[in-house]
């Protein structure tokens, strides 16, 4: 098997390691326990949070034990890290919630029934019962203010304000991996590259909590960007959720699927599993027959299949045939409803109309008289039919669910009535 550091490395994977030799020398000797944690802030977690989880999860490949933190009580506070204001606080009631939907979503990710089986927890079982005195007395005088000062994460919000809540909150994630060191045997941390300062104050927890034997590691993944510097992770309609009632299976495997040939070989490093051999060809497709986006397809499929199952992804590819060959007729009510999420939409009432009529009050066709070609010239389909007779009444019969429509006037101009 592929030596994993050299393999992180290759992915771009490593950022920042507290002790790279030290770190080398831990997995050539033994297997370790790893964390990586998410704070339920939503009650999904979006691609841009994955990535050390996936890199979590080449660990455990390796046969590596990962431990998921979900942080029912850090979630409470919000970590200020790349933060220029306070979160909004959250109630019990919704953090709990929130913590049932991160925990569907990295049953997807992680295998927890091998002998090195994800283990997950939640750091309000042990930060929940603390009393106030005893996090002042056994862990507040470990930490020397100016240390908490050159964290970036506190000192950049010391213009603009920051409360003594999201103050403690590095403190309190490093007493979330003195913890864990002590009670699941976890020697290293894995996270963003915006929780390195987090990190850090976990292993001045543990360094001064324990013998000068002790040693544990922290590692941080890069911010991923786009190839042009902007923004990863976000698509016309917004973040692009792990939920499939926030994003659906169609929406994610378009988003990857339009991927830009100048970013597709470096998701494929960091997003999937694909062995390094099968990067390299994909990568020679990319420069010598990119019209063909074998890149592109391979990251979609690989990335729906992971994290919604073979079934949505057969769904997502049906779904983007039928609308390729323009044959909507193959396409289910829920299914032509997904695809069509974010096409203009017009409200119009359920009586029975012309189909000329109706084309023009939907703005369609922009007059009767171009309706009246559009019709009899074949351009105009109502739920991937076509309507030639300019005498055709659209009914209640049109209409899918008894809710909606979908128009589509020439190839490619697609429009989603609604009715109220």
């Amino acid at each position: 098997m592929t030596n994993l550091l050299d393999d992180l490395a290759w992915r771009g994977l490593l950022y920042q390691q507290t002790d790279a030799q030290g770190m080398e020398q831990l997995l050539s000797k033994e297997k370790v326990s790893l964390y990586c944690g998410v704070d339920p802030t939503a009650d999904s977690m979006h691609i841009g949070h994955i990535v050390p989880l996936l890199t979590l999860r080449r660990f455990q490949m390796h046969g590596h034990r990962p431990i998921l933190l979900v942080g029912g009580a850090t979630g409470m506070i919000g970590d200020p890290s790349g933060r220029s204001e306070e979160r909004q606080l959250q109630t019990t009631e919704q953090i709990d919630l929130n913590v049932q939907g991160i925990k569907k979503q990295m049953e997807q990710i992680f295998d927890f029934n091998t002998d090195n089986g994800a283990q997950m927890v939640n750091n309000r079982d042990w930060i929940g019962s603390m009393d106030v005195i005893e996090f002042l007395r056994d862990f507040g005088k470990l930490i020397n203010i100016n240390y908490m000062l050159g964290k970036d994460s506190i000192s950049s919000r010391l213009d603009t304000g920051l409360s003594f809540t999201e103050f403690a909150y590095t403190l309190i994630q490093g007493i979330d991996f003195n913890h864990l060191y002590d009670h699941f045997g976890c020697r290293v941390q894995v996270g963003g590259s915006d929780q390195w300062g987090n990190i850090t104050t976990g292993l001045e927890v543990i360094r001064k909590t324990h013998d000068d034997n002790t040693k544990a590691f922290g590692i941080t993944i890069p911010l991923v960007t786009k190839a042009d510097g902007t923004k990863f992770g976000k698509s016309a309609s917004g973040s692009v959720w792990l939920d499939a009632k926030k994003t659906s299976p169609y929406e994610f495997y378009q988003f990857w699927i339009n991927t830009a040939d100048s970013d597709v070989i470096k998701y494929l490093k960091i997003f999937t599993f694909l062995e390094r051999e099968e990067i390299e060809a994909l990568e020679v497709t990319v420069e010598n027959e990119a019209h063909l986006r074998k890149a592109q397809a391979t990251l979609a499929e690989e990335m729906t299949r992971l994290i919604h199952g073979q079934e949505a992804l057969d769904q997502a590819i049906r779904i983007s045939q039928a609308l390729f060959s323009g044959n909507l007729k193959a396409l289910t009510a829920s299914e032509m409803k997904d695809a069509f999420k974010d096409v203009p939409s017009v409200e119009m009432t359920k009586d029975e109309k012309s189909i000329v009529d109706f084309i023009v009050e939907a703005t369609v066709s922009p007059s009767k008289r171009q309706g009246r070609e559009d019709v009899t010239n074949g351009a105009i389909s109502i739920n991937g039919e076509k309507v030639t007779d300019v005498a055709y009444v659209v009914s209640g019969a049109d209409r899918l669910e008894d809710e909606f429509m979908i128009i589509r006037r020439g190839k490619k101009n697609y429009k989603m009535i609604k009715f109220v």
